[in-house]
C-alpha cells in the first residue's frame, strides 16, 4: 500500500536533511571515506534522474545516455589539460557540448521508434566511445588524468573542490536544484505533454501537440544534465576513462532507473543510491560481488516490479 501521502511528501526533505548532516556524522565517527562514496552516489543520481526524464516520463529507452555523461567529463578534462581550469568557462562549455550532441543525436534518433531508437542511440554512444579511445593526445584507451580540479576564481576560497566537505555540499546543492527544476518541469504543461506522448503519441499529435519537438527538447535537457553529472564525476575522480562513454555505463543508468522506479520523480535518485550502496557493501565481503548483486537485483525486480519508489508512493501519471 505504501507510506501515507503526508510522509511521502516529507520524504525528500527528510532525505535532504540527512544528506546535509551526513558528512558531520561521518567525520565524528571516523568514517570520512564515506563522504566520497556519498558524493559519487549523488553524481550518479543526477545522471540517472536525467535519464528518468526521457525514459520514465517520455518513454524513450536510450542506451546512449552515457555518451552525454562522458562528453561532459572529457570536455572539462581536456580543457583543464589545455590550461582552462576555470569552472565558469569549462563547466558551461561541457554542458553546452553535451546538449549539442544530444540535439544532433536526438534529431536523428527520434525519427525512429522502438527497438530502432534503442539501436541508434547505442550506435551513437559507441561512436563517441571509439572517438575517445582514438584521442591519443588525451590518454586514448588509458584515460585522461586531470592535473587538478576546476577553479571558481575569486570564489575559490569559498568553493575549493579539493576540500571534501566543500565539494560534497556543492554536489548536493546541484542535485537538489536539478531535482527541483525537474519536478517543476514535470508539473508544467511541457511535462504533462511529455507524459501524454508516452501514453499515446498518436492522440497527442491529433490534438495539435508537436510531439517530435517536445521529445527532442526533453532529450536535450536530459543530455545537458548528464553532461553536468560528467563534469562533477571528472572532478570527483580527477580522471576520465573511455569506460564512462561505453554502452554498459548507459545500461547501468537504465538499471538504476528501473531499480528506483521508472516514471517516479525520485526513481533515478533512489535507484542510484540503492545500486551503488549494494555494490559498496557486497564488495567488502566477496570478490564475486557482481554475481551477488545480480541475484539481489532480480529479487528486488520481482518483489517490487514498480521499483523502490513504487513501494513508497503512487506512480506519477502526469
Amino acid at each position: 500500500m505504501g507510506l501515507p501521502p503526508r510522509v511521502v511528501r516529507l520524504l525528500p526533505w527528510l532525505l535532504l536533511a540527512a544528506a546535509i548532516a551526513f558528512p558531520w556524522i561521518a567525520q565524528a565517527t571516523g568514517q570520512e571515506f564515506y563522504i566520497g562514496v556519498a558524493r559519487r552516489i549523488m553524481i550518479f543520481a543526477l545522471a540517472a534522474a536525467s535519464l528518468n526524464l526521457i525514459l520514465g516520463f517520455g518513454g524513450m529507452v536510450s542506451l546512449g545516455h552515457a555518451a552525454f555523461f562522458g562528453i561532459g567529463a572529457y570536455t572539462v578534462g581536456i580543457l583543464m589539460v589545455e590550461g582552462v581550469a576555470s569552472a565558469w568557462i569549462a563547466w558551461p562549455a561541457a554542458i553546452a557540448t553535451a546538449a549539442l550532441f544530444a540535439l544532433v543525436i536526438g534529431a536523428i534518433s527520434l525519427r525512429t521508434r522502438g527497438v530502432y531508437f534503442i539501436m541508434i542511440t547505442l550506435a551513437f554512444a559507441q561512436m563517441v566511445y571509439y572517438v575517445a579511445i582514438g584521442l591519443k593526445t588525451y590518454g586514448g584507451e588509458d584515460g585522461l588524468s586531470l592535473p587538478g580540479k576546476s577553479s571558481f576564481g575569486a570564489l575559490s576560497g569559498l568553493l575549493d573542490l579539493s576540500h571534501d566537505l566543500t565539494f560534497y555540499y556543492l554536489v548536493l546543492a546541484i542535485l537538489a536544484s536539478a531535482m527541483f527544476l525537474l519536478n517543476r518541469l514535470i508539473d508544467a504543461r511541457f511535462g504533462r505533454a511529455l507524459v501524454g506522448i508516452r501514453e499515446n503519441e498518436t492522440r497527442m499529435e491529433a490534438i495539435g501537440f508537436a510531439t517530435d519537438r517536445i521529445k527532442l527538447i526533453a532529450f536535450v535537457i536530459a543530455g545537458a544534465l548528464a553532461g553536468l553529472a560528467g563534469v562533477l564525476f571528472a572532478n570527483h575522480n580527477s580522471f576520465v576513462s573511455p569506460a564512462a562513454l561505453h554502452w554498459t555505463q548507459s545500461a547501468t543508468l537504465v538499471i538504476m532507473v528501473i531499480l528506483g522506479g521508472i516514471g517516479y520523480r525520485y526513481g533515478g535518485v533512489l535507484g542510484a543510491a540503492a545500486l551503488l550502496l549494494l555494490e559498496e557493501f557486497l564488495s567488502i565481503y566477496t570478490e564475486y560481488w557482481h554475481l551477488a548483486l545480480g541475484v539481489l537485483l532480480l529479487v528486488v525486480v520481482f518483489a517490487a516490479p514498480r521499483g523502490l519508489a513504487g513501494l513508497l508512493s503512487r506512480k506519477v501519471a502526469g
